[in-house]
């Protein structure tokens, strides 16, 4: 065998020792494609694209809560915005002066203007014309730990009225509104008031629908056709047709006396569910209740949403409930059957809360 052939031929003419191919280095250099070719981009003078990082769930949950925060926030200013504002709350000379706590005037109207004649003839409103108070009550809350005091003042009451003589309390509203009634009440009572709240007929029934209805337990059956009232004994959910018959029936023996008594008893049930976590976590309550409240409470001039929700809050925990003590239910020449207060007990009831001290034990109801 000739030499080229063991020299050139078998070892370096392409075959390795054991007959296989040898492996050629492609030509052209890094820049020619070959070995060591730089990757498209670098050859196009581009950098490659950055890598897309997972979301991080702490990120996405802060960016939610950021934007329910921002959310609940314009929602709030909105409603504040949208709220009745009446100048309720007037200076006056001889006007009681501030005292410690803070006092609330929540009234019930009966005011009808803002309901079509369908939903007057499913809340048996009917036709009556001019604004009167069904409602008239007191809410003491007191500046440190303990409890409210709710205060039913009868509509009946005889009192002085400034500038019209003695009348039943009631008449107030109907002379001079809003401002003349808490002109009258801080009269009669001493106490400085600081808030006011006014609802009607239609405003009530609807925020008891927006909270899904409450519940009560009903004593004895209850029928009052001018009330559209017509109830069973037992515990009960009512909805907002049933629990303005409820609040405004004076089917009793005592007239209106048991009817203040329904009355706080269903506005303190009625706040106890409206602050309930099961209402403020769902939206599907909270909103409603939040827009009801709008379209139907009257606030005074400088009551803002804060406010409404502090009287809720303070009325959610549980308050004492009495009504102003009575001494007499004559019948007097131009007024009618009137509630004469007892002079000595109600002064004891308004120096306690003028003081900012709990009611006198005695005054307050027994508890059934």
């Amino acid at each position: 065998m000739s030499a080229g052939y063991q020299q050139g031929g078998y070892q370096q003419g392409g075959y390795r020792q054991g007959g296989q191919p040898r492996q050629r280095r492609p030509q052209g250099g890094p820049q020619q494609g070959g070995y060591g070719q730089q990757p498209a981009y670098q050859q196009a003078g581009r950098r490659p694209a950055p890598k897309r990082r997972k979301p991080r769930i702490g990120r996405i949950i802060g960016v939610v809560l950021v934007l329910l925060l921002a959310f609940g926030v314009g929602m709030w200013f909105y409603v504040d915005g949208s709220l009745r504002r009446i100048d309720a709350l007037t200076d006056y000379e001889g006007r009681p002066a501030d005292t410690p706590g803070t006092n609330w005037l929540l009234v019930g109207s009966d005011a009808r203007d803002d309901l079509t004649e369908e939903q007057k003839a499913a809340l048996s409103t009917g036709d009556a014309g001019g604004r009167r108070t069904d409602t008239i009550m007191l809410l003491h809350i007191p500046e440190g730990s303990g409890k409210s005091t709710l205060v039913s003042v009868p509509r009946d009451s005889y009192v002085d009225i400034p500038g019209n003589g003695k009348n039943k309390i009631n008449a107030a509203f109907a002379f001079g509104g809003p401002s003349l009634l808490v002109q009258t009440v801080e009269g009669a009572t001493g106490i400085h008031v600081d808030h006011y709240m006014e609802i009607g007929f239609g405003g009530f029934a609807g925020i008891v629908d927006a909270v899904g209805g409450v519940d009560m337990c009903i004593e004895e059956p209850m029928q009052d056709p001018l009330a559209g009232l017509d109830l069973q004994p037992g515990c009960q959910e009512l909805d907002g047709a049933q629990a303005l018959g409820f609040v405004r029936s004076r089917a009793f023996a005592t007239a209106d006396l048991q009817r203040v008594e329904n009355q706080r008893k269903f506005l303190a049930a009625l706040t106890d569910k409206a602050t309930s976590f099961g209402t403020l976590a769902n939206p599907f309550k909270a909103f409603p209740l939040l827009f009801a409240g709008t379209d139907s409470i009257s606030v005074n001039s400088d009551d803002h949403l804060h406010h409404l929700a502090g009287m809720a809050f303070a009325m959610g925990g549980g308050v004492d409930t009495v009504t102003v003590p009575v001494g007499g239910t004559p019948t007097v020449p131009g007024a009618g059957s009137v509630v004469q207060w007892d002079r000595d007990n109600a002064l004891r009831l308004f120096g306690a809360l003028e003081k900012d001290e709990p009611v006198p034990a005695d005054l307050l109801p027994a508890p059934k």
